[in-house]
């Protein structure tokens, strides 16, 4: 567990112990106060607290001693209000699942970490399922498992060596297929009424989707820049649209694809 949450009372202990030694310092007291801290940082497991025991050790000047006050008093004020009392929830939900008739189709996707994140998101939103196509790795690759921190275990997915054969697959599924990029007559993914099932084609970081692959989606979805780029890493930008569907499905934008209905 994270230190702010585990050792509140544990840094809250050291700090006292450390303000004690620095009280009695060059008292008949000090020593055995100095002991005390001492032997109580050096056999921490926590590292920062560890890594202050050489500070207050027998024999410390004065100057050592509130040297080791500084990142004490630091600690104490980060754990003294935990995520619990500002009311931030940092706890996954594992039985939670509110999952959506939505696919990420990701194409080429280059970068493992960019991968983990496409899953992580995906689990996020309530996405059903992630179809790799091309050369995006799948969390069989150590650097996708590590960055998806378990998503790939929640979200169903599969390889295909093309997008060109998932598209046609999909369509005839009746899933109603998005590609998400910046084109002329794309929609405001703001504006999005989605229809499902739906899938969501995601390209390469630098290229984007191929132009013929964009000319076989029903539908091209864009999220407008207010800036001087035109474009978003491709983990945030399947996090905005996804967020911007489950806004349309919120709201009974939605739709469903009826002939895709079985």
């Amino acid at each position: 567990m994270p230190e702010g949450a585990l050792g509140r009372d544990v840094a809250r202990k050291a700090l006292e112990l450390v303000k004690a030694a620095e009280a009695a310092f060059g008292t008949p007291d000090g020593a055995a106060r100095m002991r005390e801290a001492f032997d109580f940082l050096r056999l921490r497991p926590e590292k920062r607290l560890a890594s202050l025991a050489h500070l207050v050790q027998p024999g410390a000047g004065a100057r050592s001693i509130q040297a080791a006050l500084v990142p004490l008093e630091r600690l104490d004020r980060k754990t003294r209000i935990t995520d619990a009392e500002m009311g931030i929830r940092s706890v996954d939900n594992p039985g939670k699942s509110d999952k959506v008739d939505i696919f990420a189709v990701a194409d080429n996707v280059r970068s493992a970490f960019n991968m983990g994140g496409i899953f992580r998101t995906a689990d996020f939103f309530g996405v059903s399922k992630v179809i790799l196509c091309g050369y995006s790795p799948s969390p069989e690759n150590p650097q996708v498992k590590k960055t998806a921190l378990g998503a790939d275990e929640s979200v169903e997915w599969e390889c295909c060596a093309d997008i060109r054969e998932v598209i046609p697959r999909l369509k005839a599924e009746g899933v109603k297929v998005y590609a998400l990029e910046t084109a002329d007559g794309a929609v405001d993914a703001a504006k999005w009424d989605i229809v499902l099932p739906a899938a969501l084609l995601l390209g390469n970081e630098r290229f984007g989707l191929d132009p013929d692959v964009i000319a076989m989606a029903d539908a091209v979805v864009e999220i407008p820049s207010h800036g001087t780029k035109n474009s978003l890493n491709v983990v945030s930008a399947f996090a905005v649209a996804a967020a911007f569907a489950r806004a349309s499905i919120a709201r009974g934008g939605a739709c469903h694809n009826l002939a895709g209905m079985v």
